[in-house]
Order: C-alpha cells, then structure tokens, then sequence
C-alpha cells in the first residue's frame, strides 16, 4: 500500500486540544492533528529510505525554543498562526538538503528560501467562505492566546496511507537533548 508522508511539530498537549476544541468549532473534520509544518511532501518517498537520514540529522540538532504568535494569511484563503524561532528554519535547511527534494518539489512546497513556519488553523478549501475565515481569524486572536512559547524535544513523521482522508502520527523522532 503506498502512502504520503510529511515531517511536523506537535505543539504541547494542552494547546493541540485547544486547538482542535477551537476547530471543532467551525468544520466538522481536519486532515490531520494540530501541528507546525517542518517539511513538505516532496521527496519523502513511500519506500521511507529516507527516515534514517532525517534520524541522522535530528541527533545533531539540539532541542530549541518556538513561539507561536498572531494569525496571518497565506494569500486570503489559508488562515494560521505565525510561528516564530531561528532554529526551526535551520532545521527546516538541514532536513530539506539531506532529503534532497527536486527544485519544482521546492517551489511547490514553499521550502528553503520560501518557507514560512505555521500552523494551519484553516483553508478555504476546507469549504470555509472568506467571510468566515475572517471571523475565525477574530476568534482565535482571543480563544487561543495566550500564545505559547515551548521546547521543541522531538519532530513527528506524519503518514497518509492511499484512499486514507486523514494524515495520522506514524514515528516521533527525538533531538539531541545532551547539553
């Protein structure tokens, strides 16, 4: 069976179910967990050769702080929370080039030079007017601040397997944590 892949970080427990209580709201069904996207799609093939070289990179990358802020926009349809730490772009660089995706994977996932970190709260594709991103935009500057500050200990291999309408946790994937 084959399956698409993508790499993300969880946010603490307590804020992911504030998350999706905050998305439950406004659509009956998400793709997958709350999450900060680190990398797309492109070049994580299904035959999974290569996990054990984003192991390699993450046993020399320390745990690092990530600050979750404000709401933005990606155009006027996608709605999320702006995410903000050095370290994760770097770890963004150091994942993409041991990947090696092609440069049209690049441009197509906004990766290296065009990536900005998120996490998604909504997509008019998920069948949400511009109206009503609008409003949810309002609401989460209130039902979800304060916005949290927290250590990233470990990235998560996201799976969707064919046919599947959900992305669901596959592998966690901890940093190195010695001082």
């Amino acid at each position: 069976m084959s399956a698409e892949y993508f790499i993300g970080i969880v946010p603490p427990e307590s804020y992911m179910e504030r998350v999706e209580h905050y998305r439950e709201k406004w659509m009956d069904h998400s793709i997958v967990e709350p999450h900060i996207t680190l990398k797309a799609q492109g070049g994580l093939s299904p035959d999974r050769n290569w996990i054990e070289r984003v192991r390699e990179v993450c046993e020399n990358v320390r745990t690092f702080s990530i600050q979750v802020a404000e709401p933005a926009y990606f155009g006027d349809h996608v709605l999320y929370l702006s995410v903000h730490s050095e370290d994760l772009a770097r770890l963004h660089e150091y994942i993409v080039h041991e990947i090696s995706p092609t440069d049209e994977q690049v441009r197509k996932y906004f990766e290296l030079d065009d990536f900005v970190p998120h996490l998604t709260l909504a997509k008019e594709a998920f069948g949400l007017s511009k109206r009503e991103l609008v409003e949810m935009e309002k609401a989460a500057s209130i039902e979800l601040s304060p916005f949290p500050q927290f250590e990233v200990e470990f990235i998560r291999i996201y799976e969707r397997k064919t046919h599947a309408d959900r992305y669901e946790p596959f592998e966690d994937i901890y940093l190195n944590t010695k001082a």
